[in-house]
């Protein structure tokens, strides 16, 4: 046994030398973060408002693997596909992170031979990027997607879609914003009467899209130079992609001599001008804005698509203007299903997909700057003893209160010191303290202080659930 015992120790020697030197780095992946407590309480209120718009709005909800088959992910994205996660091949089967929730629901829809669903899905997604983790751009993160899938008539759901991105970002109180939309098919249009060849519709698109960010001169030199486009074919689309607007816009379009002469452009202009129709008698035609330079880089879209822009705002707080860009975006994807059917049997789509990193992020910054206490906890009451000895008293209330489904807490000592109790509840934001003492336990009453305005009340022990109740909903 000695010996048994010696060569142990000088096993964990050696272990213990090699400890030393190969240093633990603790850290989170480059592009991923912790949420601690505090921020998990914002993003549960931003999850709250989004699901419930969701859920007004009729929609059910679906979940899919975080992975998929490497071939259901590939030729989706346009020039995106790069930053696809792609994992090792595990037995046969090679397989990618999702990069985004549309794919996996449109393969969902094929596969269970769905035609007709409104859904929502709230999970995380992966992509490879350069992440600037300062403004809510990470390798994961979540999205909030509401999809409308079906054969219906034209610009209903699209409306719709549009109008919960209003709900949404109304409610969450992010300050001013604006919904871009325009439509794949018055680009497509677009870029066939301006001289651009078929097969660069898509690329271009790509380089269109970088207009919100880069000013049009960087963008026309990338189409000429980097993508053999001619300049005189650039400097028309230059003459499109800056006009914005609303009805009077779509109207001027619709007259205009070479577009009006495009069958796809005509088409898209006409659904345009119905859907700015519905969106008037939703009354929110104030916050959108028909924008031609707007063409989102994904290849699925087939028609109407849409992102919800921050407006800069001057933050007293803050050196800078918070400017986060883009916290919603979506469109109708009429051929997505189509492409994992076996006989390519369509499934037109519409959906939105709300940026709720960025949100976060903002919610997050206005917090620090305001210095609002965040209560952690959805504790209602704590269970207290004024006196020493109580403690199973205090485990027999509190037992009641859990059974009762009221949500309560208490100090894990024998005979914590009433002052103590009190500041807990200062500290956790507890908004009431049901004492037990030995008076009380003789009257068969609880003395139930509010922590606000430390006034306090004998209620009797059958009433006190009821009582709870009451005070906490005025919370």
């Amino acid at each position: 046994i000695a010996k048994e015992v010696a060569k142990l120790l000088e096993m964990k020697a050696q272990l213990g030398t090699d400890e030393g030197k190969h240093k633990f780095v603790l850290k989170t992946p480059k592009g991923t973060r912790d949420f601690g407590p505090k921020e998990m309480a914002i993003r549960e209120r931003a999850f709250k408002a989004i699901i419930s718009c969701f859920k007004r709005h009729g929609a059910e909800v679906i979940d899919t693997p975080v992975f998929e088959l490497k071939e259901t992910l590939t030729g989706k994205y346009g020039e995106d596909s790069k930053l696809i996660y792609d994992l090792k091949d595990q037995g046969g089967e090679l397989l990618s992170l999702r990069y985004d929730l549309t794919v996996p629901f449109a393969r969902y829809l094929a596969m269970n031979k769905i035609t007709n669903i409104k859904r929502y899905h709230i999970a995380k997604v992966y992509r490879r990027d350069n992440p600037a983790m300062t403004r809510g751009r990470y390798r994961e993160f979540y999205q909030c997607d509401f999809d409308i899938a079906g054969q219906f008539d034209p610009m209903i759901p699209d409306a719709e879609c549009l109008k919960i991105v209003h709900e949404i970002l109304s409610d969450l109180q992010l300050g001013d914003f604006v919904i871009k939309v325009n439509d794949r098919r018055i680009l497509d249009g677009m870029f066939a009467v301006c001289g651009v060849p078929d097969s660069k519709f898509r690329t271009i698109c790509s380089s269109v899209d970088k207009l919100d960010k880069v000013p049009w001169e960087e963008v026309r030199s990338e189409m000429v130079a980097e993508k053999g486009l001619s300049p005189e074919a650039a400097d028309l689309i230059g003459e499109y992609v800056q006009l914005h607007g609303g009805l009077d816009l779509i109207e001027r379009l619709l007259q205009d001599p070479k577009l009006s002469q495009n069958k796809v452009a005509k088409e898209g202009l006409g659904d345009m001008k119905l859907l700015f129709e519905y969106l008037t008698l939703f009354g929110i035609t104030g916050k959108i804005s028909f924008d031609l330079s707007l063409a989102r880089g994904l290849d699925y879209y087939t028609g109407v698509i849409f992102e919800a822009v921050l407006l800069q705002q001057e933050n007293e707080h803050a050196e800078e203007p918070l400017s986060v860009g883009s916290v919603a975006g979506g469109g109708r994807y009429d051929g997505l299903v189509g492409m994992f059917d076996p006989k390519g049997r369509k499934v037109p789509c519409v959906g939105v997909s709300i940026g709720i990193e960025r949100i976060f992020s903002i919610l997050e910054q206005r917090l620090e700057a305001s210095e609002e206490k965040i209560r952690t906890t959805e504790t209602q009451v704590l269970v207290a003893s004024a006196q020493k000895k109580l403690l199973e008293e205090r485990l027999k209330l509190i037992s009641e209160l859990w059974d009762a489904g009221i949500k309560a807490e208490m100090l894990y000592k024998k005979n914590p010191k009433l002052l103590n109790q009190l500041q807990y509840c200062e500290d956790t934001g507890i908004p009431l303290v049901a004492i037990v003492g030995e008076q009380e336990l003789k009257d068969g009453v609880v003395k139930l202080r509010i922590v606000a305005t430390r006034e306090e009340v004998n209620v009797r022990r059958e009433s006190l659930v009821e009582e709870i109740r009451i005070r906490t909903s005025q919370c």
